[in-house]
């Protein structure tokens, strides 16, 4: 039996359907226990990533997942302003079913070199070609936005981004799901030319991935 169960914001609700069929292969070989009903732990993931999806302090700079174990929620990632762990724990006590939130959220640490350096990430992935798709933020105010050389931590860009940016330290991680393979090495190799960028962790995922 599974006691605990780790959730993506981008991958939440493909990993409540494997986490449906583990349930159900555990059942099989355990013939003689009740069957357990999975139904209030998807509701349960799909209402948090919801609240935290919609967060207005949660931005393409900020990477949150979490684990749920039976009514407690483990809120884990990088947030990239305090403001957004401390809101995120708060929309998630008020979840049905949530009784307790061990809040393990990282915030990062507050640099100018990493604000520039996010800021230069962000252009270089975004003003790709085969990149604009990835988000919803395109047009004269994104090139103006982005070219500021500080100050984009505290005044992200707006809109939906497939592709999140976690600086810390100069070291970059990817992470999202993009189309296919080409598009995550595009987006790897944009990040990994940036001036000032120690390393880079490409994390992406591709969707519909056999793994």
């Amino acid at each position: 039996m599974l006691s605990r169960i780790q959730f993506s914001l981008h991958l939440s609700l493909l990993l409540t359907v494997a986490a449906t069929g583990a349930f159900s292969q555990s059942q099989d070989k355990q013939p003689d226990r009740k069957p357990i009903d999975s139904a209030p732990i998807q509701r349960m993931a799909e209402a948090i990533r919801k609240q935290l999806v919609t967060l207005p302090q949660y931005s393409v700079f900020d990477n949150l997942h979490f684990a749920i174990k039976g009514s407690t929620v483990i809120l884990r990632g990088e947030a990239s302003r305090p403001t957004l762990k401390s809101a995120a724990e708060n929309v998630v006590k008020k979840v049905e079913g949530v009784q307790n939130v061990v809040n393990e959220i990282e915030v990062l640490p507050l640099s100018p070199n990493d604000d520039r350096i996010r800021a230069a990430v962000y252009y270089n992935i975004y003003s790709h070609p085969a990149m604009t798709r990835y988000t919803s933020n395109r047009g004269p105010q994104f090139l103006s936005l982005t070219r500021r050389t500080m100050g984009i931590t505290q005044d992200p860009p707006i809109g939906w981004h497939a592709i999140h940016i976690i600086v810390k330290n100069g070291n970059v991680t990817l992470v999202g799901v993009v189309q296919n393979s080409g598009d995550a090495a595009i987006a790897g190799m944009r990040a990994n030319t940036t001036p000032g960028v120690f390393s880079v962790d490409n994390d992406l995922m591709v969707a519909n991935q056999e793994k």
